[in-house]
Parts: C-alpha cells; structure tokens; sequence
C-alpha cells in the first residue's frame, strides 16, 4: 500500500546564505535543510553566529536566502511578491523579538497592542476587542489587559508579546529567544505558555534559543552548527506526564540522534572524531553492525 507523505508546515532544502561585509562574503547558511511538522513545538540552538537567526528571519519574510528552496504550507517563499510577502507577516506568521520592549508600543495598553494587528487587515472594532481579551486570557493576563509597558514585568511583556503573535490567529509562530533577558523562573512560565498555545489553538511554534536545556520543554530541538544542522533530540514523555502536569524533565526521555541532509551529508560530532583520531580523512564501510567510520590511512 503507497502512504502519501504528509505536507510538512517548514521546508527548507539546501539552503545557503551569504552576506557581503566590505569586501567580505560571510557565509550564514552552509546548506541547510529542515522540516517541521504541523502542530510541532520545535527549537532551533546553535551558538553565536551559527545561523539560527539567519534561518528564522528567511521563515518570517525578513529575508531571502542566496540559494535553495524555502517554502511554508506549500508556499514558495521566494516566489512571493512585495504585497504577498506583506500579508504572509501580517496572516499567515507570528514574530516574537528577544528584547521584550520591541514587541510592543509603549504608549499603548496590553489590549491595544494585541488588537493592532487586527486593525491592519480591518477587523471590526468589536471582534478585535473580543479576541485581544481572549489571547490574553490564554497567556495568564486577564488582568493587566489595561497596564501599559512599563507597569509590565518582562515576563509579563513577552507574555503580551505572544497575544500579539497570534492576533491574527497565524498557523505558525516564530520566536526569536524569547526567554534570553528572562530569569530561569521567568523563563519557564513563558515555555508554559507557548505549551499552552501549541495545545489549544495547535500552533506550529519555531524557537531559536542557545539553551540546550530547552529540550525538555518542546517536542525536538535541532542544533546547528556553521550553517548546517548537526543533531537532533527528541523528547518523548511517559503515560504519566501526558496525564498529569510535571516539573519539567520528570519522566521525561531524550534521545539524540545525527542528522543526515538530502545530499547525504553527515556532521560528526568533534569529540567523536577526537576520540577515533580521525583528521581530514576517514573511510567508511558497511559490516554486520552497520557503518563504520574509521581514520584514513593517512590519519593513522
């Protein structure tokens, strides 16, 4: 029997990124490739200039990609027009800043920010109102709808900032270290809350972080590294966590696994090349127990 493979909600595909600095190329993206499913809590980690800002601003319609092929529920991303790339930010995707006070106008109260992005695509007065007070009742707010910024706590501000996100009830969100100026308290209560969303109103969530610790609170995290993603782990939970609410990493498993792109190419981790003195070459072969890598004969 043929099983039709499901249309994932991400795809990108060998895609590269470079930037021009003076007389400089700097490469961002090395080949990347990446799918989610829809319905995914996903994080992307990587280190400082590994690419994980890079890739979330090609998603979010920020910026293109050099080379490759980028699409989103199907839709090319590098196809789009000025005016479509317009209403996918607007409709089809929520962007959520590291710096708290960039995702909201400070004159403006809670319920007015979430209810701004309604008035963009001329929703009526009534209908704005009722859903900012329902996305702000979701993210534990209902009672600092009238508190502007400043008597926000951040916590609170990035909480704000997630309504705002799904204002226009966006099939995909995109978080930009969204718990990075957060205490780890802080932190967790907003995890909670994308947890939340991704429950009730069954969001796809992408969240670029460089806490590996975060693999505990979605469902995979994806490491990259110089352009190109290395890892991935997986979290599964146990028949008691899905019944009940736990501290998180109780009864919690992860497995880590290489990741191999659509060019067949592998990323070995460097401690394991370390360990098997494997330099610039190495040979592979195929036995009982599976591949084997081994240092090349110049390596020995």
């Amino acid at each position: 029997m043929e099983h039709t493979k499901t249309l994932a909600h991400i795809s990108c595909e060998d895609v590269f990124k470079i930037y021009k600095v003076a007389d400089l190329e700097v490469v961002a993206l090395r080949g990347l490739d990446l799918e989610v499913e829809r319905g995914e809590i996903v994080a992307i980690v990587g280190a400082s200039g590994s690419g994980k800002s890079t890739l979330l601003n090609i998603l979010a319609g920020y910026d293109l990609p050099s080379a490759g092929k980028v699409s989103v529920l199907g839709r090319d991303l590098l196809s789009m027009n000025s005016a479509e790339v317009e209403k996918y930010r607007r409709t089809e995707v929520g962007f959520i800043w590291q710096q708290t006070g960039r995702n909201m106008f400070p004159y403006l109260t809670a319920i007015e920010n979430v209810e701004l992005p309604m008035m963009l695509i001329g929703e009526v007065s009534a209908k704005r109102r009722q859903r900012a007070e329902e996305l702000l009742e979701l993210v534990g707010l209902s009672d600092r709808m009238s508190h502007a910024q400043d008597k926000l706590s951040g916590g609170e501000q990035q909480r704000v900032a997630i309504a705002i996100s799904l204002a226009n009830n966006p099939p995909l969100l995109l978080a930009d270290e969204p718990t990075g100026e957060l205490d780890d308290a802080t932190a967790n209560e907003v995890m909670q809350v994308f947890e939340s969303v991704n429950k009730e109103l069954r969001t796809t969530i992408l969240i670029v972080s460089h806490d590996q610790d975060i693999a505990y609170k979605v469902d995979r995290v994806v490491l990259i590294r110089d352009g190109k993603l290395s890892t991935e782990i997986i979290r599964y939970k146990s028949d008691k966590q899905e019944s009940q609410t736990e501290t998180a990493g109780d009864s919690t498993e992860l497995e880590e696994f290489v990741l191999v792109d659509g060019s067949g190419r592998v990323q070995v981790p460097k401690p394991l090349l370390d360990h098997l003195k494997i330099g610039r070459r190495a040979k592979i072969r195929i036995d009982n127990n599976g591949v084997i890598l081994e240092p090349g004969d110049a390596d020995k």
